[in-house]
């Protein structure tokens, strides 16, 4: 029986490990390369864009508020739009 909870709790930590989740992210774009859909921030945080999400009306300089989901060090932005 120790056996099989050992084992259970085991996967379930690497399962967690794995995880995306969903954060928000605001500052100023420090560069912006349309070509490879890529953002980095002031903060020295880069975002890969998804497909379907324009970056055309952006520019540096800009204060922009990033939606984005984490995997690992993989950081994808779903959505992004001007600061308020």
């Amino acid at each position: 029986m120790r056996i099989v909870f050992g084992a259970l709790a085991a996967a379930s930590l690497i399962g967690l490990a794995g995880a995306a989740y969903a954060a928000d992210a605001t500052g100023t774009i420090k560069s912006l390369n349309v070509a490879k859909d890529r953002v980095t921030l002031d903060n020295g945080a880069t975002y890969d864009i998804a497909k379907g999400v324009n970056l055309s009306g952006f520019k540096v300089g800009e204060k922009i508020k990033l939606t984005y989901t984490q995997s690992g060090k993989m950081m994808n932005a779903t959505a992004i739009a001007p600061a308020a």
